[in-house]
């Protein structure tokens, strides 16, 4: 069965790990700093289109040693790219070098590029463009300490674009991250949860398609697999399991107006309707929306965005008395 990769952002492995396991993976394990977990190529549909805390799923194809040039071009020429894509498509190599006698990371894409195109030209004919915005194939090459591993986007576009934040504020928090930060407060949407400066909602969005369990990336337009010419549209369908009636405790607040607007329509995009509420109310003034006592998770703006240090100082102060005051019994994540 072939071996996978999930990657995603430093210091979140462990949780992807974890979700990995729930989703039924199989041999899910650490890898360096991403997640392998094995599955046929059905199973890497599914996991592109459910993982909520990766960024992408690579499927990794050669590792080899290499300290010449020709060292990396001949053993380039053991994997047969032809398979993916056509001669007309398009490719794109992205390489990274780290304590290697290769020290620059564009010798190793182009030679990685010649050997590739240079494969095609021999066993078809003709070679695919290269395309370095949008390729058909993306291939990703790692060398440290000259030891070479080579493997193939299935995804595309980094899982992380959601596709429902068309608009977003300052800073905004990447969708991943926020969903890695709902996993790690162990909130299953059993609890009301409250982001009371919820800039473009992303939190609140998250957590909504959460616990309907809806599809992570279902508003992809398409994935880096769907242009390989071993798809096959009959293993690429979403089970239909989502709950989109269940009731949400969730609300979002921020006291600027065009923010809650652009969390609004973000949630609509996200295709949660007008189902959570967004409201307009400065954070000291908050009270609790629910009988039942939950959960508050806020990524809050910070430095120059919030004043002088003597005003942030402040604004915790006072904000730490209205939580005291008004939010007993619930639990704070900053």
């Amino acid at each position: 069965m072939p071996k996978f990769l999930a990657i995603t952002s430093r210091g979140l492995r462990d949780l992807l790990r974890e979700e990995l396991n729930e989703l039924g993976f199989a041999k899910v394990r650490p890898s360096g700093s991403a997640v392998e977990f094995q599955a046929n190529w059905e199973g890497c549909h599914r996991a592109n289109l459910y993982l909520r805390t990766a960024t992408r799923v690579l499927y990794p194809v050669l590792d080899f040693p290499a300290y010449q040039p020709e060292d990396l071009y001949h053993n380039i020429l053991k994997h047969d790219f032809t398979q993916y894509i056509e001669p007309f498509q398009t490719l794109m190599v992205e390489a990274s070098v780290d304590k290697s006698s290769f020290r620059d990371q564009r010798f190793v894409a182009l030679k990685v590029k010649d050997a590739v195109v240079d494969q095609f030209r021999d066993q078809l004919g003709a070679r695919p463009s290269v395309d370095k915005v949008n390729p058909d194939l993306r291939i990703f090459v790692r060398v440290l300490k000259n030891q070479v591993s080579v493997a193939v986007d299935t995804s595309g576009e980094s899982l992380s674009e959601r596709g429902y934040r068309s608009q977003q504020g300052e800073a905004p928090l990447r969708e991943h991250l926020a969903a890695a930060l709902l996993r790690a407060t162990g909130w299953k949407g059993d609890v009301p949860l409250v982001d009371p400066m919820c800039g473009s909602g992303t939190f609140v969005i998250e957590a909504a398609r959460m616990a309907r369990g809806m599809p992570s990336a279902e508003l992809k337009k398409s994935f880096a697999f769907c242009r390989f010419k071993k798809f096959r549209d009959r293993l690429w369908a979403v089970d239909g399991t989502t709950s989109k009636n269940k009731e949400l405790l969730l609300m979002g607040g921020d006291k600027n107006p065009m923010m809650v607007t652009m969390a609004r329509g973000n949630a609509k995009r996200a295709g949660l309707g007008e189902s959570v509420p967004f409201v307009v109310k400065n954070v000291l003034d908050l009270k609790p929306p629910f009988e039942k006592v939950g959960l508050l998770i806020v990524n809050p703006p910070y430095g120059e965005r919030m004043g002088s240090e003597d005003q942030l100082k402040e604004f915790f102060y006072q904000w730490g008395k209205s939580l005291k005051a008004n939010f007993k019994g619930w639990t704070l994540w900053v």
